[in-house]
């Protein structure tokens, strides 16, 4: 019988407390400092923790070896009691074998990051590490008028208060802000539109399970380099995350990917799926509302085909949004997400 992979989660931490923010992929605080000192400031407001910077947080291309670096020290130090990602990034698989294992399972503490930091709550699950996939200070706490209330109450859940949360639609969301060198960045929302609603699949009943998955294009790097190494009897009985990245990839490439995890046999194993609400529009490419309703229901087309074939007992959502859309559910990655096909919910358990 298959034996599914429980990670631990880490001791929350306690207002007072000091969280590490890291550039683990790109140093944007470099490029971009005052978004950053503004999250810096809403990191206080809103948790209580004092946030520390390490070398390579404001520096210009840092080395995978010092960003590495930076990683170990906040998990060696035991005066940092949770560590929070900057931003994503296209680099973080360079860093992932500078890491130092010891350092994080001698003192776990939450990890919070989304996009190229997929990498690093791959790392962590595999040492047995739970985290919470979300959560950028450059993107999520920074920019804006405030900081939007489904990210600051999950925020708090998975730094400090734990609990069960049903997660919702916030009604509108963007796909991405202004420009961070624009003063508007600091002051003003960027194109919210409402939200659509969610498309379930499979059978009416609920599953619940452990979490594994990310951003799909990293997951597939992930693969590539044979970062997973416990095999697909590891998921059993877990929950798929799936989101894309502000890359847009078509509806096409998202098929190709989710079936090369199919053809990996990691489909098979897990009870259900929640696929993030896609961005479908970028700096570069502000397609109009009709596009975007289809470019949304074409990715959605491209998962039921690809469930239907690998894991057709598996339930499904699509659109809860936990990726590269703000506002931006954090989830646990390792936790417990329980998906309700029945009654059309889904709770997050932050432990």
């Amino acid at each position: 019988m298959a034996s599914p992979h429980r990670p631990a989660a880490p001791p929350k931490a306690r207002p007072g407390d000091r969280i590490a923010v890291l550039s683990t992929s790109f140093a944007a605080p470099a490029a971009y400092p005052a978004v950053h000192e503004q999250a810096l400031r809403r990191l206080r407001e809103v948790t209580g923790l004092e946030p520390v910077e390490f070398p390579t947080t404001r520096a210009h291309n840092p080395s995978p070896e010092a960003r590495a670096a930076d990683i170990n020290a906040a998990f060696a130090d035991p005066s940092i009691r949770a560590i929070q990602a900057v931003v994503g990034g296209d680099d973080l698989i360079t860093v992932v074998p500078h890491l130092d294992a010891d350092a994080a399972l001698n003192d776990p503490k939450p990890f919070l990051g989304y996009s190229d930091n997929t990498h690093l709550h791959n790392w962590l699950w595999h040492l047995g590490i739970a985290s919470y996939y979300g959560g950028s200070t450059q993107v999520h706490l920074g920019p804006g008028p405030d900081v939007d209330e489904i990210h600051a109450r999950s925020l708090l859940a998975a730094l400090m208060k734990g609990g069960a949360i049903e997660l919702t639609r916030p009604g509108r969301s963007e796909d991405f802000g202004h420009d961070w060198a624009d003063p508007r960045a600091l002051t003003a929302e960027g194109d919210r539109r409402p939200t659509e609603p969610w498309v379930w699949l499979g059978p009416r009943r609920a599953v619940s399970g452990r979490t594994w998955g990310g951003c799909l294009e990293v997951v597939v790097d992930i693969l590539a380099a044979g970062r997973f190494e416990l095999g697909p009897s590891a998921l059993a009985g877990g929950i798929l995350l799936v989101e894309t990245s502000e890359e847009l990839p078509s509806a096409t490439r998202v098929h190709r990917y989710l079936r090369a995890l199919g053809e990996r046999g990691l489909l098979s194993h897990v009870a259900g799926v929640m696929v993030a609400q896609p961005p479908v529009s970028s700096f570069d490419d502000q397609p109009d509302d009709e596009t975007r309703t289809r470019r949304r229901a074409e990715q959605a087309d491209a998962v039921e085909r690809v469930v239907s074939r690998y894991c057709p007992h598996a339930v499904v959502v699509i659109g809860v949004p936990f990726g590269h859309t703000r506002p931006q559910w954090i989830v646990p990655y390792g936790g417990r997400i329980t998906v309700d096909g029945m009654g059309r919910q889904v709770t997050a358990d932050y432990l």
